[in-house]
């Protein structure tokens, strides 16, 4: 306990914790850990999680296996059936991910925040995908994972994803302290930007990806490809995949942010703000009071005589 008490003083440490984490070859060590934490060797996996329980509550209890094989298999595990409710309200869209609520709110004209004084826009985050001209004015949440965290990630709603966009970069830490000083982070490093038309008045929302130092490379369900350094982005991949509210979309093979993205109307819900914690399938956004009365789920609900989301 006192080794682990030690190391979070030095990794509060502002200065050293940006040098320990950014001054380093980035890309190379990245590489590095995407092959080291598929071992599966009982020592190596063991020792591995070890020193990651040093530096996090890491909670397994909730997680569907109770053994893992790598600690790649523990960092990208499933859940237990039912670990993560789904919030049934059809004026709602659910947090596709557990996180840590960032920058979040309206989207001025076609700027928003990675942090306070560091904006950015959407077209330099979303690069030549073609959904960026649809979020003007419109709304964005920032979730971060934290490394202890589930990594994988949802749908918000009923609908089908269009188009997936890969784009190459680099891997900065996007933890708060580089946030702070990397301007346009989020637009430098690795990202993925998922776009689905929702059934609900036929609405586009997007999901962007961003991948970090030590936890690049990102895995679609959908999708027979593993989206990483390797490639060279961008790279456009249109598709037809129908999900269902809270399905599974994908998951980081280790982990990072993910940018929410909604159009004009859109509203947060009620409580979402900068520091909270949100577990996937939580409220995170409201349709537009006219399209979710409009909505068949809505109809439904009003008809049975019960309130929607009761």
């Amino acid at each position: 306990m006192n080794a682990r008490k030690a190391l979070a003083r030095i990794v509060a440490h502002e200065d050293l914790n940006f040098l320990l984490t950014n001054r380093i070859p980035r890309i190379q060590l990245t590489r590095f850990m995407g092959w080291f934490s598929r071992i599966e060797n009982p020592v190596v996996r063991a020792a591995s999680m070890a020193v990651w329980r040093l530096f996090t509550d890491i909670d397994l209890s909730d997680a569907k296996k109770t053994r893992f094989d790598s600690l790649h298999d523990c960092f990208t595990r499933e859940l237990k059936p039912g670990a993560r409710p789904i919030d049934a309200d059809p004026a709602v869209l659910v947090s596709p991910c557990d996180g840590i609520v960032g920058a979040c709110g309206p989207v001025l004209g076609t700027q928003v925040f990675q942090a306070k004084g560091f904006p950015y826009t959407v077209p330099e985050l979303f690069g030549p995908d073609p959904a960026a001209a649809g979020f003007v004015d419109g709304v964005y949440v920032t979730l971060r994972l934290t490394s202890a965290m589930y990594h994988r990630f949802h749908a918000m709603q009923a609908g089908r994803v269009e188009r997936v966009t890969y784009l190459s970069g680099d891997t900065w830490n996007v933890n708060p302290i580089a946030l702070a000083r990397i301007e346009r982070l989020f637009c430098r490093n690795e990202r993925a930007v998922i776009t689905q038309r929702l059934d609900a008045g036929g609405h586009r929302v997007s999901l962007v990806a961003v991948a970090a130092v030590l936890v690049a490379s990102i895995r679609l369900r959908f999708l027979d490809v593993l989206l990483s350094l390797r490639w060279r982005g961008p790279n456009r991949m249109d598709c037809d995949h129908p999900c269902d509210k809270g399905e599974e979309l994908g998951w980081f093979e280790h982990g990072s942010t993910i940018i929410v993205f909604a159009p004009a109307g859109f509203q947060l819900q009620d409580g979402i703000e900068t520091g909270r914690r949100i577990r996937m399938g939580e409220p995170l956004l409201r349709l537009p009071a006219a399209t979710a009365e409009s909505s068949p789920c809505h109809r439904a609900a009003v008809q049975s005589g019960q309130e929607p989301g009761s």
